[in-house]
C-alpha cells in the first residue's frame, strides 16, 4: 500500500511539474509608493482631511446644498448602482466554485421496429405477466450535480478579484463624493462673488450717473464739449450692459448647482453680504504618506492593482489540469406507476474527469500575457495617482499663500482707486482735470474691485480644493 501511494503521488508530482514547466515566464514590476517626507519641512501629522465636511463648511446654506446633493445627485446614484452590480458579480463568482445541482423531470415515448434486434427482443419479453408495452414510455425525475474541484484556487481567486474590484467601486464612489462636494462649494462661492460684483456694478452705475449729470451741466455752461457728454454716456451704457451679463452668469451658476442637486431650476438660498470679509481657515496638510490612506482615488488604484495581480494567478491556473465531478440520483421507468417502486426504479451515476491543456495553448497564453500587461498598467496607474495627488496638494498650498499676499495688495489698490474717484471728480469740477482722467479713474476703480472679488473667490476655491486634494469630504 505504501509503495502504491508513493507511486501515485510521484505521478501527480511529475504531471504538475510538466505543466508548471510549460508556464510562460513574465516580467514583473513592483509599485513604488514612496513619497517625500513632508510638504514644507513640517512633521506635523495633523490633517484637515480628517475633518467632517459639515464642520469644514460652516455656511449653513452651503451645508444644506451639499446634503441635498449627496441624496439626489443622479451621477452619484448611478455609481451606487455600479457598486451593487460589482457586489452581485462577487456572488456570481462565489457560486462558480460551489456544486451546481439541477432538478430534472421528463417524459417520452418510443417505438422500435419489430424487424430489428431491439424490436424482436421486446416482442418476447414479459413484465409482471404482461407483454412488453408498445409504444415504450420513458418517465424520469431526478437531481443532477456537477462540480469543478477548485484545486488551484482558480475559481476562488476569481471571486477574490471580483470582491477586490467591488471594494474599488466603493472607493470610486467616495472619490466622486469628494469631487461633488468640492464642485458644489466652488460653484457656491462663485455665486457669492457674482452677487458682490453685481452690487459693485450697481453702485458704479450710480456714481457714473452722477458724473454724467455734472458733465451735462458743464456742457450747458460751455465748460466742456459734446464729446465729453457722449463719452460719459457711453461709459454709463457699458456698465449697465455689464450688469445684465453678470445677471446671466448668476442664473447659469444657480442652475449648475441645481443640476448637481438633481432638481429643476430654482433660486439658491445664500448670504453674500459678508463674502468679501470671509477669511480662509488655516490649513493643516499633515504628511504626504497620509495621502495613501485619505485619498479615495489612490486607494481605488491600489485595489485595482491588487485585483490585477489576482487576475494573473487566475490566468496562470488555466495552464493546470482541472478536476470535474458529476453525479445524478433519480427515478426512471417506462410506466409512471413504476416510479414509486424502489429500488427497481432508482438510477444513479457518479463520474469524475481530469483534463488539462496540452497542444495549441495560444489562447491561454494570450490571456496570461494580457493579465500581466494589465497588472503592469495598474502599477503605473497607481504610481501616477500618487504623484498626481502629491502635486495637487503642493500646488494648492502654494496657491493659498500667493493668493493671501495678492489679496492684501489688491485691497490696498482698491482703497487707493476709490479715493482717486472723489479726487478726480473734485478736480474735474474745478477744471483742473479733464473728463478722460475721470473716466479712466472710474474704469480702473471698477476693474480693481472686480479683481478683488475675483481674488477672494479664488481664495475660497483654494480652501475647497486643498480639502479635496488632501482627501477630505468622503468620510
Amino acid at each position: 500500500m505504501i509503495k502504491i501511494k508513493i507511486k501515485h503521488y510521484l505521478g501527480v508530482a511529475c504531471m504538475l511539474t510538466a505543466f508548471s514547466a510549460c508556464t510562460p515566464t513574465l516580467t514583473n514590476k513592483t509599485a513604488n509608493t514612496s513619497t517625500p517626507a513632508s510638504y514644507s519641512d513640517s512633521q506635523d501629522s495633523t490633517n484637515v482631511a480628517s475633518v467632517n465636511w459639515q464642520e469644514y463648511f460652516a455656511d449653513p446654506y452651503l451645508s444644506a446644498l451639499i446634503d441635498t446633493a449627496l441624496k439626489n445627485n443622479q451621477e452619484l446614484n448611478i455609481t451606487l448602482q455600479e457598486i451593487d452590480i460589482a457586489k452581485n458579480e462577487v456572488k456570481e463568482k462565489k457560486g462558480e466554485y460551489l456544486p451546481f445541482v439541477d432538478v430534472r423531470a421528463g417524459a417520452g415515448v418510443d417505438k422500435v421496429s419489430q424487424y430489428t434486434r431491439d424490436g424482436s427482443v421486446e416482442e418476447n419479453l414479459e413484465i409482471d405477466g404482461r407483454g412488453f408495452p408498445e409504444p415504450l414510455g420513458d418517465f424520469m425525475i431526478g437531481a443532477y450535480a456537477t462540480w469543478e474541484v477548485d484545486i488551484w484556487h482558480k475559481l476562488r481567486n476569481a471571486k477574490k478579484a471580483a470582491y477586490t474590484r467591488y471594494l474599488s467601486t466603493v472607493d470610486g464612489r467616495n472619490f466622486m463624493v469628494t469631487n461633488l462636494i468640492a464642485e458644489i462649494a466652488n460653484s457656491y462661492y462663485e455665486l457669492l462673488a457674482l452677487d458682490n460684483q453685481l452690487r459693485i456694478v450697481e453702485q458704479n452705475i450710480e456714481i457714473q450717473n452722477n458724473a454724467f449729470k455734472i458733465v451735462k451741466l458743464q456742457k450747458e455752461a460751455a465748460k466742456v464739449t459734446e464729446l465729453a457728454v457722449r463719452r460719459f454716456e457711453a461709459q454709463v451704457l457699458s456698465t449697465r450692459s455689464l450688469q445684465f451679463t453678470i445677471r446671466q452668469q448668476i442664473v447659469e451658476t444657480e442652475n449648475r448647482i441645481n443640476f448637481l442637486l438633481g432638481r429643476f431650476p430654482q433660486p439658491i438660498e445664500r448670504n453674500s453680504d459678508s463674502f468679501i470679509s470671509l477669511v480662509p481657515d488655516s490649513i493643516q496638510s499633515g504628511l504626504p504618506a497620509q495621502l495613501l490612506a485619505n485619498r479615495p482615488d489612490i486607494r481605488q488604484a491600489e485595489l485595482e492593482l491588487e485585483a490585477a495581480k489576482i487576475d494573473v494567478q487566475v490566468a496562470k491556473a488555466r495552464f493546470y489540469p482541472s478536476l470535474g465531478l458529476s453525479a445524478g440520483l433519480g427515478l426512471n421507468a417506462f410506466d409512471a406507476t413504476y416510479l414509486v417502486k424502489a429500488p427497481e426504479s432508482i438510477l444513479y451515476s457518479l463520474a469524475g474527469d481530469i483534463a488539462g491543456p496540452l497542444i495549441n495553448r495560444n489562447a491561454i497564453k494570450a490571456t496570461y500575457y494580457n493579465a500581466n500587461a494589465k497588472q503592469i498598467q495598474a502599477v503605473y496607474n497607481y504610481e501616477r495617482t500618487i504623484l498626481n495627488a502629491y502635486i495637487e496638494v503642493v500646488n494648492q498650498l502654494s496657491n493659498i499663500n500667493n493668493l493671501s499676499s495678492s489679496f492684501d495688495l489688491k485691497e490696498q489698490q482698491v482703497q487707493a482707486l476709490t479715493q482717486s474717484i472723489n479726487i478726480s471728480n473734485d478736480l474735474f469740477r474745478s477744471a483742473r482735470a479733464d473728463y478722460m482722467e475721470v473716466l479712466l479713474t472710474q474704469r480702473d476703480a471698477l476693474e480693481s474691485r472686480f479683481e478683488l472679488i475675483e481674488t477672494k473667490m479664488q481664495q475660497m476655491n483654494a480652501m475647497v480644493n486643498i480639502y479635496r486634494a488632501l482627501g477630505g469630504g468622503w468620510n
